[in-house]
Parts: structure tokens; C-alpha cells; sequence
């Protein structure tokens, strides 16, 4: 687990980061002053860093912007599971689905 001590994101205090914890943008494990993230919730905290600070988006747009990246990381996944999936299949059923897909 990580403390919010070793996130080591400049610009990032702990007042906005207890925000998004409260907007239900990042999860975080403990309480104020002894939250605990795993990797995951790093790597969105940074995400949205980048998203407010470099970015400049507004806290207001912020929940359509992580359901619209939420939603295209599902996707991602859902396309590499079926992408695993397929390359099971005998190659004749696989290029059939294949032409399938291409109409």
C-alpha cells in the first residue's frame, strides 16, 4: 500500500486530494491523514493530476471525463479478452467470425 507521503506528485496537497476522495474520483483505504492507495488508485490519482493541473479541466467536467476514460478502459479490456479468446478458436472459426465482424 501507498501513503499519500510517497506519492510525491508536485502541486498535489491533501486537501484536494481528500476532494476527489470525497467526489468518489480516487478510492482510498484509512482516513484522513492515513489514507492508503494501491497501484491502481496511483495511477489514476496521477491521471487525474494531469487531468486538472496540465490539462486545465475544470472540477466541474471532471465526473464525465473519468466515466468517459472508465468506460474506455472497459473496453480495452473487454477487446484484449476477446482478442485472447479468439486466438483459441481453430483458425477456420476464427477467420469466420473475423469476416463476420468486417460486414
Amino acid at each position: 500500500m501507498i501513503t499519500f507521503e510517497s506519492l510525491h506528485i508536485t502541486g498535489l496537497d491533501e486537501a484536494e486530494l481528500g476532494r476527489w476522495i470525497e467526489a468518489s474520483w480516487v478510492r482510498a483505504r484509512g482516513t484522513r491523514g492515513a489514507w492508503q492507495f494501491d497501484e491502481v488508485d496511483v495511477a489514476r490519482i496521477r491521471l487525474i493530476h494531469t487531468l486538472r493541473h496540465e490539462m486545465e479541466i475544470g472540477e466541474p467536467a471532471m465526473p464525465v471525463v473519468l466515466s468517459l476514460l472508465d468506460q474506455l478502459y472497459d473496453l480495452r479490456r473487454n477487446a484484449a479478452r476477446l482478442n485472447k479468446a479468439l486466438a483459441t478458436l481453430p483458425p477456420e472459426a476464427r477467420a469466420a467470425i473475423l469476416e463476420r465482424l468486417e460486414t
